[in-house]
């Protein structure tokens, strides 16, 4: 596999290598590219996720902690110089396939270090039952992209006070519990942080290719849509209508709807699902104009559900619209 390497240690903004995955996969002719950064205290959101549901904005104001939105599904993270972020780009348009491919690596390349890791969940790789990375993907034509954390070591007073809602106080209670549902590679092996970079890119990769100032220019130039207000703070109609529920092995959802006379006349959906299709042309759209009934809901999703939020029918979406009682 390909390493890809910048040409000099600037510290970025998180945006930047979000960027750079995009960068790579369009403009690297490689069948699977890989590269790992790190940033200064940084909250970054899932696509569908809404702001105030996930981070503690005062909080993070305080403490200089910056915020930004990332393109693809999954929850909310917290991340800092202690944590390891890995970006895996491949020529490959089965997403499902591809994540699970991504997560075998990272637990072979725990388990050559003697660790005894395993993935789980949707998204999850645990030590001794406890997280070590979460992962998310998304899909960009004829390319797949997952990116990770890889909590090597962190501030966990950051980590808990910047993704607790405002309402909760932070206590030392709160970063036992949630330290009791995490682990750090630190504590399961001898190696500074540096070393464990060094395992992880010599075991994954066999060649290198360092990007030009011109690539980083470019890069930069695709960063700027991440910065926008718009994208950072997403769609969020006059709702009249909500519905909340989750959905087991899909994720945590929350429907918002502008409605006239049981007509949609805008929504969104948000949560920290997985998206593998186009959300806004494939479903989004449709549904704009139709009556909120099963019947017309039906009618109007025309998709493969399937295909646009991993794991879901198109009953479940349905009924979750519809808000049909009982498990969809």
């Amino acid at each position: 596999m390909l390493y890809i390497q910048l040409p000099d240690s600037t510290p970025r903004l998180l945006p930047f290598y979000l960027a750079m995955e995009e960068y790579v996969a369009r403009k690297i002719d490689a069948e699977d590219s890989f590269f790992m950064w790190r940033v200064n205290p940084t909250v970054i959101f899932g696509r569908n996720q809404l702001i105030e549901n996930e981070v503690n904005v005062a909080f993070c104001k305080e403490r200089g902690i910056q915020t930004y939105r990332r393109k693809s599904g999954g929850g909310c993270v917290y991340a800092d110089m202690g944590n390891i972020m890995l970006s895996y780009v491949t020529k490959s348009e089965q997403v499902a396939f591809t994540f699970g491919r991504y997560t075998t690596m990272i637990v072979y390349m725990l388990q050559k270090m003697g660790i005894e890791a395993q993935a789980t969940g949707r998204n999850d790789i645990l030590i001794d039952g406890r997280k070590v990375s979460g992962n998310a993907f998304y899909h960009i034509p004829g390319h797949s992209i997952v990116h990770g954390t890889m909590l090597y070591d962190t501030d966990m007073y950051n980590m808990v006070g910047a993704i607790t809602p405002s309402t909760e106080k932070l206590t030392s209670k709160g970063v036992d519990s949630v330290r009791q549902h995490i682990t750090l590679v630190k504590d399961h092996t001898t190696m500074t942080i540096d070393e464990f970079m060094n395992h992880i890119r010599t075991t994954l990769c066999d060649e290198t290719l360092t990007l030009t100032d011109s690539d980083v220019r470019k890069i930069e130039d695709i960063m700027q849509e991440y910065l926008t207000p718009e994208f950072i703070y997403g769609n969020n109609p006059r709702y009249t209508v909500r519905r909340k529920r989750r959905i087991e092995g899909v994720g945590e959802f929350e429907i918002r709807m502008e409605m006239k006379n049981d007509v949609i006349k805008d929504i969104n959906i948000m949560g920290d699902f997985f998206l593998t299709g186009d959300i806004g042309a494939n479903i989004l759209t449709p549904l704009r104009g139709c009556r909120l009934t099963r019947e017309s809901v039906g009618e109007a999703l025309t998709c493969e559900v399937g295909e646009v939020i991993h794991n879901m029918t198109k009953d479940m979406l349905v009924s979750l619209l519809t808000e049909e009682q009982g498990t969809p």
